[in-house]
């Protein structure tokens, strides 16, 4: 199948022929109606004139968040919607009708309230949502992962998540129920805190995501237990793209919208990028301007200049640019899914900037940013240095080897694994809960792929693979230093010691099948979060085939930790529907 720019764009002018209601719904994102995003939200306290008083990215630990006291409150209703993204009609899954879901907001140490109302039909599913990146210190049960750390949203029932912005910075929440999230259940969570580097604008979250024209549960059903996974039909910027409509006998619409962002010569922006995408490896570029990275994951990072943004699915990157173009210039935003190391069939995502005084139906003739693909991998580790200086503990209390493989079960279907064991969700029972009763071992079900690692203070993850496919993992709970990375058996040498980079997903590259050439990721962390925080690989049709492991922390804490009585409520609404209906589980569950 190819894909022809030529096709789609035939002419001068860039005329969109779908309104925004058809293609994302009642969201703004990607219009030029969307505004900028303030530095912070004003409607709470401000010591100090601001919300965070007196604390800095590099003098104040930022888990040590405020207490603000500010309720930031949200209500969202999951259903089943149609729009057409990329001009191609899809019955996808919806937050309150829009793609991609709502912005949340908050300054940091704020608390979210988010009521969440499962109102999925034909059929019904249950659902959940997970904040991804935050660290859910003394709230594990608000993770939103099915099975680990409560029961599903039953449908028609609602669950309130309660939580505090603990971390500053750019992330999202999406659906951890099967790979639901790939049908549009996914937003943006901007989280306000203190900044270490001056910028004029900021133009919000822009988010890249692979895009599938076939719904998540049939390509479930169709790649589940094989070695293959889906080919993406397109790629999009904050949930727009156009599609070349002869590659395809469905509804489709060409030229249906592409987004837009507003750029003011001579000034600095402020980008948020967010990979929320199911498979692809994104590199990001802009015609004809420089990038400053600013910040990874939920990390602030000492500034270093850039062409390309390599993310894998789940990172974010924080970039400035300044606008070096004229007032009556415009250009292209590009970004390209990496098909070294991802699978599509229309790598290519455009959006335009404009500046002040460019003119908005004209197409841009901006020349695209020449980068070679050398591996799979983040920016190197040296690269990123953290601004708020924490070095590892020196041994750690346990090191764990983690084993990517790729194995048959008896049934004749190809399982991911770690160490040998594949996961597999029981919605009905969460590991979590079972460990506030004192159930820790799990002696019969080792689906649950559960490592209790005691009273241990810090850990080690030996993370190897010999399988030439490339993952972004992902640790909940938590943000990990990498300590270190590569091909071959580990030598023992740490990446700058006293400040390795620290986030919260990261890319283990291509493995190699030859005896002792496993790629490698090393990660250290600190046990300071009792609790069960799934570890796993954020392609979603990886963790659907069973790539996840549990990191159990402190049990013997777990079970002083007060649950709330939404917990059991949601269990008994979800035992009610699942005990009268016939819940098709065809994947791990997450």
């Amino acid at each position: 199948m190819k894909f022809s720019f030529r096709s789609i764009f035939d002419s001068a002018n860039l005329i969109a022929s779908l309104p925004q209601v058809a293609t994302n719904g009642h969201s703004l994102l990607g219009t030029l109606s969307a505004p900028y995003m303030p530095k912070f939200l004003t409607d709470g306290p401000l010591p100090y004139g601001l919300p965070w008083g007196l604390a800095t990215t590099n003098l104040t630990d930022p888990r040590h968040a405020p207490y603000t006291g500010k309720i930031r409150p949200y209500n969202f209703v999951i259903e089943r919607g149609t729009l057409a993204p990329d001009g191609v009609q899809k019955n996808g899954i919806l937050i309150n009708g829009q793609f991609p879901g709502p912005t949340i907001e908050a300054n940091w140490g704020d608390t979210f309230q988010i009521t969440v109302t499962n109102n999925i039909t034909g059929p019904e599913e249950g659902t959940s949502l997970h904040w991804h990146g935050l660290h859910q210190d003394q709230t594990p049960w608000f993770d939103g992962i099915p099975s680990v750390s409560q029961c599903p949203i039953a449908p028609g029932s609602s669950f309130t998540y309660t939580f505090q912005a603990g971390l500053y910075g750019t992330s999202w929440y999406h659906s951890h129920y099967s790979a639901q999230y790939a049908d549009g259940i996914f937003g943006a969570m901007i989280i306000h805190g203190p900044a270490h580097t001056h910028y004029d604008y900021d133009l919000g979250p822009i988010l890249l995501s692979d895009h599938y024209h076939t719904g998540y549960f049939e390509l479930v059903k169709r790649y589940i237990g094989t070695r293959a996974v889906p080919n993406s039909d397109n790629n999009l910027i904050n949930g727009k793209m156009d599609y070349d409509c002869s590659l395809t006998k469905t509804n489709c619409t060409p030229n249906a919208s592409l987004s837009r962002f507003k750029l003011v010569s001579g000034k600095v922006h402020r980008l948020r990028l967010i990979n929320s995408g199911s498979e692809g490896t994104q590199r990001f570029t802009i015609d004809g301007h420089t990038m400053t990275v600013i910040a990874n994951d939920y990390v602030p990072i000492k500034p270093y200049e850039t062409d390309v943004i390599t993310l894998g699915v789940g990172q974010r990157s924080d970039v400035l640019v300044r606008g070096t173009g004229r007032p009556t210039e415009s250009f292209w935003m590009r970004s390209d899914i990496s098909k070294r190391c991802s699978n599509t069939n229309q790598p290519h995502a455009l959006a335009i900037i404009h500046y002040e005084e460019s003119d908005n139906s004209t197409t841009p003739t901006s020349k695209a940013t020449v980068y070679n693909e050398t591996s799979c991998s983040n920016d190197p580790l040296n690269m990123t240095k953290p601004v708020f200086v924490m070095a590892p503990p020196p041994e750690p209390d346990f090191t764990q080897i983690v084993d990517i493989d790729f194995q048959t079960n008896a049934t004749g279907s190809e399982l991911w694994t770690i160490n040998n064991q594949s996961f597999r969700a029981n919605f009905d029972h969460p590991i979590l809960l079972l460990a506030k009763l004192g159930n820790t071992s799990y002696p019969d079900d080792p689906q649950w792929n559960v490592y209790n690692f005691g009273n241990s203070t810090s850990i080690r993850l030996i993370v190897r693979s010999r399988i030439p496919i490339m993952h972004p993992m992902h640790l909940h709970g938590h943000s990990f230093w990498v300590i270190a990375e590569g091909v071959g058996e580990w030598d023992g040498v740490i990446t700058r010691p006293e400040n390795p980079q620290r986030r919260d997903t990261h890319i283990i590259d291509w493995g190699y099948p030859s005896p002792g050439k496993p790629s490698y990721v090393v990660i250290d962390f600190l046990a300071d979060n009792p609790g069960v925080w799934p570890f796993h690989c954020h392609v979603a049709w990886h963790i659907s085939d069973g790539l996840s492991m549990n990191v159990m922390e402190r049990p013997d804490l777990i079970t002083e930790c007060q649950i709330p009585s939404i917990m059991a409520q949601t269990c008994r609404d979800w035992w009610q529907y699942s005990g009268h209906n016939v819940v098709d589980q065809i994947d791990s569950g997450l």
